[in-house]
């Protein structure tokens, strides 16, 4: 059984355990049960009715939240010539190409949270898709980390864009944000995040489409919200 630290426990007893919380008093409620002594990240869990075993229901994807998740991304870009040069110019961390990949290959680099890429670049990277691929760092058109328009990506992350993915168990986990954030903006990033989400909804699924959202600080404890409070 696990076992949770006083901090935890004292958070837990502002929260009741069945009670699905409305926006907005889950927001304050977050930011209330954070327990760390640094500016904690919101996470988001939502429980799709969906089953991953079906490749229609897999969903994947990226998009930028309205104000940003409050932290910063090391790019590194794996493009030749003037795309690796707009990377630069862009503000790109890393640029490089075959030399990067022999980087990560030989030295077990991982310097970097998000890795963009040229779509001519794919089959390099691709020879070193199982050190990637287990830390999600593998670049993939749907998360528009595999691009031509590489200023375009390195814009958007800049900006807030989070990655999406279904686990086995039909979840999406994403951040909305930092404890600092004052409540109208985790508010704002929240909805936008579970409007974007319903809106994916595969024709083969039948019935509802969510089926429970929880929000969190790092380490603390999760907060049920009520899906009345969506326009899902």
């Amino acid at each position: 059984m696990k076992k949770f630290g006083k901090k935890y426990v004292e958070a837990s007893k502002n929260i009741e355990k069945n009670k699905e919380y409305t926006l907005e008093e889950a927001i304050k409620l977050v930011k209330e049960t954070s327990i760390t002594k640094f500016d904690s990240t919101v996470d988001v869990a939502i429980n799709l009715n969906v089953d991953p075993k079906k490749a229609d229901q897999q969903l994947r994807g990226s998009f930028v939240l309205p104000n940003g998740t409050g932290k910063t991304k090391r790019i590194l870009v794996i493009a030749k010539g003037a795309q690796a040069t707009s990377a630069k110019e862009a503000g790109a961390d890393y640029v490089g190409d075959k030399d990067m990949i022999e980087k990560i290959q030989k030295e077990n680099w991982f310097d970097y949270d998000v890795i963009i890429a040229t779509p001519d670049m794919m089959p390099e990277l691709g020879k070193i898709g199982k050190i990637l691929g287990p830390k999600g760092l593998m670049p993939n058109p749907k998360t528009n980390t595999v691009t031509t328009n590489v200023v375009g990506a390195i814009e958007d992350v800049k900006k807030g864009m989070v990655s999406y993915k279904t686990d086995t168990f039909g979840n999406i986990h994403s951040v909305v944000g930092k404890v600092s954030f004052d409540e109208a903006k985790l508010q704002e990033n929240l909805v936008y995040l579970v409007n974007t989400i319903s809106k994916l909804k595969p024709s083969s699924v039948k019935g509802k489409f969510i089926n429970s959202i929880t929000i969190a600080s790092t380490m603390g404890p999760g907060i049920k919200l009520d899906k009345n409070s969506f326009d899902i």
